[in-house]
C-alpha cells in the first residue's frame, strides 16, 4: 500500500541538490503534492561545483581492489589524488574498516553491477526531462581517457571492457603515439595514449539544479530555501510533520535527500547512517584550445569538463572528516596534475590565483561500500532516504528520483532499488 494513500498533505523532500530535486520532480509528475525544503539555496551543496558528468563508464563504487593500499601511500601527502588523513574518531575508524572490507573484487563487482542496472534508464530520463521543457543542459560529447603511458591505457581499457559487459560501448583498442592527442585538440603532445567512450554526457550542474527548481515551481511545488529542518513529529510509525525554526509542515511522507546533512536528519528518526565526506575540489579556467569532450586523466585521476563556455577541472578524493575546509594545496595539486595532459597552461603555482575562477570544495556523501542508500527508513512507513551518491549524484539523480517516486507512490519497492537498501548496512 502507498505510504501517501488517503491524505492531501504533501510529500516533503528535504534537500535541494540534484538528487532531491529530481525526486521532487518525479513525485510531482506522479500527481502527488510536493514541497522541497533546502537549508541554503537550491543546488548550493555538492551539486554546485562538481564535474557535471553523466556517465556510464565511470559509475563505479570507490572502494575497489587496491584502493586501500593506494590510500595508505597518500598518508602525509596532501597532493595525492586520493588523500587520507586519519582522525581520532571511532566512527571514522569503523567507516574505514568497512570501506576496506568492501574493496574486495567480489563486493566491487556486485556494487558495479547494481549501479549499472540502475543506470539503464539514465539517458532516457534526461531526454524525457528535456522533452517536458526542463533545460537539463545535457550534451553528449563523449569522454576521452588520456594517458601518458600506452601500457596504462591498455590496462584501463581492458578493465573497462570487462566491467562494461555490454552496458555501454567501449572501443576495441587505444590510439597511441602522436595521434593520441588528436582525439581532443586540448590534449598535450605528452599524452601518448587515449581512447574515446562515445556518448558520455556532461551538464552544467548548477544550471541543471536551477532548471529543475523552475520546473517544480511551475508545477505548483512549494520550495522553501534557507530553511533548516530541526526535527520531525511522528506517531504510530509515521512521520506526520516536519519542523523548521519557523514553522511545522504536515506531511504525508518525507524524503531525506540532503547529502552530508542526511545523518543528522535521520538521527531525528532514530536511525544512524555511517556517512563520510569524500571531499572533491574543482575550479574553472579559460583554455585555448578548450576541451570539446569530457576528459579523464588516467594516471593522475583528475578530470576536465566543458561547462558553460569554460573548462572546469576537478579531482582528488579527500577523506579528512565532515568539513568543507578548502586546502589550497589540493587546488594546486589538481592544477599541476592537469598540466601533464593539457600542457603548461600556467608556469608557477603562484600564477593560479590570477588564472582560475570559482575554486570549490565539496563534501560528497559516501557510505562505506560506495553505494547510495535509496530506501524506506526502517521503523517508519512513510520516511525515505536517498543519499550517499558520492561522485554519482548528477548521473544517478534522475533514476534515483524516478524509482523512489515509484516506491513512494505505490508502496512497492522497485527491483532495481533492492541493492541500495538499509539492510546491507547492518553487517
Amino acid at each position: 500500500m502507498s505510504a501517501v494513500a488517503g491524505t492531501a498533505d504533501p510529500v516533503v523532500v528535504v534537500g535541494g541538490g540534484v538528487v532531491g530535486l529530481c525526486t521532487a520532480y518525479y513525485l510531482a509528475a506522479a500527481g502527488l503534492p510536493v514541497e522541497v525544503v533546502e537549508r541554503r539555496r537550491l543546488g548550493s551543496g555538492a551539486s554546485r561545483g562538481n564535474a557535471g558528468w553523466v556517465c556510464l563508464s565511470h559509475s563505479t563504487p570507490v572502494p575497489a581492489p587496491g584502493v586501500v593500499r593506494y590510500a595508505l601511500r597518500s598518508l602525509g601527502r596532501p597532493d595525492s589524488p586520493l588523500y587520507l588523513r586519519p582522525l581520532p574518531d571511532p566512527a571514522f575508524v569503523r567507516w574505514l574498516w568497512r570501506f576496506w572490507r568492501s574493496s574486495t573484487p567480489a563486493v566491487f563487482k556486485r556494487g558495479y553491477a547494481a549501479v549499472a542496472e540502475l543506470n539503464r534508464e539514465t539517458f532516457d530520463l534526461f531526454d524525457g526531462m528535456r522533452g517536458a521543457g526542463v533545460n537539463t543542459t545535457l550534451t553528449r560529447p563523449g569522454m576521452v581517457h588520456a594517458f601518458l603511458s600506452p601500457s596504462e591505457a591498455r590496462h584501463h581499457l581492458a578493465i573497462q571492457r570487462e566491467m562494461a559487459d555490454g552496458h555501454y560501448p567501449v572501443p576495441d583498442d587505444i590510439v597511441t603515439g602522436a595521434e593520441a592527442h588528436l582525439l581532443d585538440e586540448a590534449l598535450s603532445p605528452a599524452v601518448r595514449a587515449a581512447y574515446l567512450v562515445a556518448g558520455e554526457g556532461v551538464v552544467d550542474p548548477e544550471a541543471f539544479a536551477r532548471a529543475l527548481g523552475e520546473a517544480l515551481a511551475a508545477a505548483g511545488v512549494k520550495i522553501h530555501e534557507n530553511a533548516e529542518v530541526t526535527g520531525f513529529r511522528s506517531a504510530g510509525g509515521r512521520v506526520t510533520a516536519l519542523r523548521t525554526a519557523d514553522t511545522e509542515t504536515p506531511c504525508s511522507a518525507v524524503v531525506v535527500a540532503a547529502g552530508m546533512r542526511s545523518p543528522d536528519l535521520l538521527g531525528f528518526l532514530g536511525h544512524r547512517l555511517p556517512l563520510q565526506a569524500g571531499k572533491g575540489y574543482s575550479f574553472s579556467v579559460d583554455l585555448d584550445p578548450a576541451p570539446r569532450h569530457t576528459l579523464y586523466f588516467g594516471e593522475r585521476r583528475a578530470v576536465a569538463s566543458p561547462i558553460a563556455g569554460t573548462t572546469r577541472i576537478g579531482g582528488t578524493m579527500e577523506f579528512s572528516g565532515n568539513n568543507n575546509r578548502l586546502d589550497w594545496r589540493r587546488i594546486a595539486a589538481v592544477a599541476l596534475a592537469s598540466r601533464h595532459y593539457l600542457g603548461r597552461w600556467f608556469d608557477d603555482p603562484d600564477d593560479l590565483v590570477g588564472l582560475i575562477r570559482d575554486p570549490w570544495v565539496g563534501g560528497r556523501p559516501f557510505l562505506p561500500d560506495g553505494l547510495p542508500v535509496i530506501d524506506r527508513v526502517p521503523g517508519h512507513h512513510n520516511a525515505y532516504a536517498a543519499t550517499g551518491h558520492g561522485m554519482l549524484g548528477v548521473t544517478l539523480g534522475p533514476v534515483t528520483g524516478h524509482r523512489l517516486a515509484q516506491y513512494v507512490a505505490t508502496g512497492r519497492r522497485p527491483e532495481a532499488l533492492v541493492p541500495f537498501g538499509f539492510d546491507r548496512l547492518r553487517s
